[in-house]
């Protein structure tokens, strides 16, 4: 059953790879699930696999000193984790938690298939490249948020980030995740959210905000 599934993860979700090398996936990767809450790593863990996203969604972010969150970005289908591949090739520890907000899938494909991977496929390389880059232009968007934007318009753009990757106007989402992924209190989000949705750009519900624009 597992091998169905992840011939139909890698040929569905990863048809830029040459015939040849989805092949190789199919039979080196491990396939897991994890349940919403569940971390698929945290700070100073070591990395023997880099792990492609297949179902679901994982939230990427920095825990401080005090249990408070910084958040980076979301994995979504089809997308690998960067900093996976960078800390086991360089054998380093993460510097980062990576939690699933969803029931996800990940597969996992062995570290030490990186470097001939690299060198034979050049849609691996690729990919590993636009992963790379990817990320880092996410990252740059959060720095931007935060040193050159209010609470109020990095909270704006975050629902249409939300917006954007849940391909949906309903966000499950509460004040309270909301707060921690922005670095602020409950209460501060509440209050900001009040007020959008006085000016009509969002609907407040008891379990989701619906986006009006």
């Amino acid at each position: 059953m597992n091998s169905s599934s992840i011939s139909n993860y890698i040929n569905t979700l990863f048809p830029q790879f040459e015939p040849a090398l989805r092949q190789i996936l199919i039979e080196q990767v491990s396939m897991k699930q994890v349940k919403a809450g569940e971390h698929l790593m945290q700070t100073g863990q070591y990395f023997r696999s880099t792990v492609l996203i297949v179902e679901g969604r994982v939230k990427l972010y920095r825990e401080g000193a005090e249990g408070d969150e910084f958040f980076m970005y979301y994995l979504q289908p089809g997308e690998a984790c960067a900093l996976s591949m960078i800390c086991a090739a360089k054998q380093e520890s993460s510097q980062v938690m990576g939690k699933a907000i969803e029931d996800s899938t990940i597969l996992m494909l062995p570290i030490a298939l990186m470097d001939s991977l690299m060198k034979e496929y050049p849609s691996w390389y690729y990919f590993v490249m636009e992963t790379y880059r990817s990320r880092f232009e996410e990252l740059l968007l959060v720095i931007d948020s935060i040193a050159f934007k209010g609470l109020d318009e990095r909270l704006r753009f975050y629902l249409q980030k939300q917006k954007e990757q849940l391909q949906s106007n309903e966000l499950n989402l509460t004040h309270q995740e909301i707060a921690a992924d922005l670095n602020s209190s409950r209460e501060v989000i509440s209050r900001l959210l009040k007020k959008m949705e006085q000016r009509g750009e969002i609907k407040l519900y008891r379990n989701y905000i619906e986006l009006k624009s």
